[in-house]
């Protein structure tokens, strides 16, 4: 099944295994990156600036290298 073009792209981190674990999807949209809960697709979702969410992951990053 296609989805639709008003459908976002979810997509799962690389280091997501698939195993059932917990998992955080995300997708790009016009000004903000929807983050959701992999094991409940159709629960809440947030909305966080893109610029806020680079933010994070830097940091997320910077604390994996440190």
């Amino acid at each position: 099944m296609t989805p639709s073009p008003t459908e976002p792209q979810w997509r799962k981190s690389s280091y997501s295994n698939g195993a059932g674990g917990e998992c955080v999807e995300i997708a790009d949209l016009s000004g903000v990156t929807a983050v959701r809960d992999s094991k409940v697709p159709s629960g809440p979702r947030i909305a966080v600036r893109h610029a806020a969410w680079g933010a994070f992951v830097g940091a997320l990053r910077q604390r994996q290298l440190g």
